[in-house]
């Protein structure tokens, strides 16, 4: 393993690097799907793009979900909740490349580009690399957002529709990272636009030197980081899709950090001594999504049916193996407003199987979709396939798995016509459960993050009612009753929540596990 990995690195002069400089060697699990983060939903994608390249106005203070001030250095809101003036920070400087040197800092422009460019159709870059901008579109961003102005050089006012509770924090997402107009323009002008996700400038701790699809990312410190520069000079990001191969890189010394271990290779991890261990209860969610737009998963009952021939308990203890619990909600039980009093589905083959033949659902030939990479809410989507397919058999129903590539998977899963359920999850974005309600099953979601399809009326009212309540007890009410509508209609197979764990070489110190799923190294240093 190590003289492949050393051959691929150096192929691209990654380790020609000063004998004093320090680099950070990242083992991630896969490829970004680009480097414009707005364009994507994937964490394995903000990783590696909003998180090192890109700032915002707001941010999320590393290891927390609370929200401090990033590229806005205040934000005052109106009394009615539909106008944000936002402060912005003066003197902080964009990435230069090959191609761009700025002539200028960042400024209210960016922000005004960044947006508009998500909410306009008619945007010179609206339709530049796809522009799904499934985050913006997910959110309902279209019909909230009024108008974005800019007052002066820094000042930016954003004018809502509807009030919105969780405006702010949406701010710090990572869909909603400051890109430079000044180069959108310049590549626009030189025919290249698509390089804003090819060849990424932000305002970040990093700067991307170098890619190779499938092997590795190199990043060098930003010397003029508004935030101070970053304590390692070289950050690489070794791409390594199978967890034991991570786990060999990180004891031969190739890697300092990996995400995703096998379950079955934890208790060997925290007894190694060269290994720090790091978990926490993690803010996420495992589903099987059906496509309710499809019969027999436009027949709630027949969902129901399915739902309860899911053995959950088995999954949890193969592919889990102690690492997590049976999941009832859409939403995690760390998350404010969670319904306890939910009752699940039981697990009963007999009843589910009398459930389809009384919906005259026989001889079912169906599909799952398994996930080609770990994720935090699913550490082996093939595995937990076979034993949905294996109970699935039990009452009749033929399954057959599929996957792709992971970006390709990401883009199909989202087809109306897509056959059969799909395997994902969550993890949260900004601490609030319309993170986790709004966009994985809201009317606004259809074809993008709602990969069930799924738009009930009832439900969608009622999580847009807490969208624009500011009381946090009423807001918790009409969630509370958007989850009881959630498990009667059943559009997903709820399966887990995880337990995140993050092994790393005892070299290194200060990374923080983020409650939001992001790898962040900003902060973080090696001996």
């Amino acid at each position: 393993m190590k003289s492949r990995f050393l051959a691929a690195t150096a192929a691209l002069g990654l380790m020609a690097v000063p004998a004093l400089s320090s680099t950070l060697v990242y083992c991630s699990e896969g490829s970004p799907e680009g480097f414009d983060p707005a364009l994507f939903t994937a964490g394995t994608t903000f990783d590696a793009s909003a998180q090192p390249i890109y700032s915002r106005l707001m941010e999320f203070e590393t290891g927390t979900t609370n929200v401090i001030p990033g590229l806005a250095e205040s934000v005052e809101a109106s009394d009615d909740g539909l106008v944000y003036t936002f402060k912005l920070r003066q003197g902080v400087a964009f990435h230069s490349n090959a191609d761009f040197t700025p002539t200028r800092d960042f400024n209210a422009d960016d922000v005004v580009f960044t947006f508009e460019r998500q909410r306009l159709d008619d945007h010179p870059f609206n339709k530049v690399n796809g522009g799904t901008w499934e985050y913006f579109n997910g959110m309902g961003m279209p019909d909230l957002v009024k108008s974005v102005e800019k007052i002066d050089d820094y000042t930016v006012k954003f004018t809502l529709n509807t009030p919105e509770a969780p405006f702010v924090a949406n701010m710090a997402m990572d869909f909603a990272s400051v890109l430079s107009a000044e180069y959108a323009d310049a590549m626009m002008a030189a025919g290249t636009p698509e390089k804003l996700n090819t060849a990424p400038i932000g305002t970040g701790p990093f700067k991307m030197v170098a890619y190779q699809k499938d092997a590795v990312i190199r990043y060098q410190a930003n010397e003029g980081y508004w935030r101070g520069k970053a304590d390692v000079d070289n950050l690489i990001f070794a791409i390594t899709p199978d967890a034991s191969v991570r786990y060999q890189k990180l004891k031969a010394g190739e890697c300092h950090i990996m995400p995703y271990p096998n379950p079955a290779d934890i208790a060997a991890m925290k007894e190694d001594g060269d290994i720090t261990m790091m978990e926490q209860e993690g803010l996420n969610v495992g589903y099987l999504a059906y496509n309710t737009t499809m019969p027999p998963y436009d027949n709630p009952k027949v969902r129901k049916a399915l739902n309860m021939a899911i053995d959950k308990q088995a999954i949890i203890d193969v592919v889990f193996q102690g690492s997590g619990q049976i999941a009832k909600n859409p939403i995690p039980p760390t998350m404010w407003s969670y319904s306890d009093a939910i009752q699940d589905d039981k697990y009963d083959p007999e009843a589910a199987k009398a459930a389809l033949e009384a919906e005259g659902v026989s001889g079912l030939e169906m599909k799952i979709w398994a996930m080609p990479v770990q994720r935090p809410y699913n550490p082996n989507a093939r595995r937990m396939a076979e034993l949905m397919q294996a109970d699935f058999a039990k009452v009749g129903v033929n399954v057959e798995i599929v996957s792709y590539e992971w970006g390709e998977y990401l883009a199909r899963s989202k087809e109306l016509n897509r056959d059969g359920a799909v395997l994902l999850g969550w993890t949260g974005d900004n601490g609030d459960p319309d993170n986790f309600l709004a966009v994985l099953l809201g009317c606004d979601g259809v074809e993008a993050s709602n990969r069930a399809q799924w738009c009930h009326e009832p439900f969608d009212a009622l999580i847009k009612k807490a969208k624009v309540t500011t009381d946090t007890a009423e807001r918790t009410k009409l969630y509370e009753e958007a989850q009881a509508v959630f498990k009667d209609q059943a559009p997903w197979a709820t399966i887990a929540h995880s337990v995140v764990y993050m092994p790393m070489s005892t070299k290194v110190s200060g990374y923080k596990v983020h409650p939001l799923g992001s790898h962040i190294f900003y902060g973080v240093s090696v001996e």
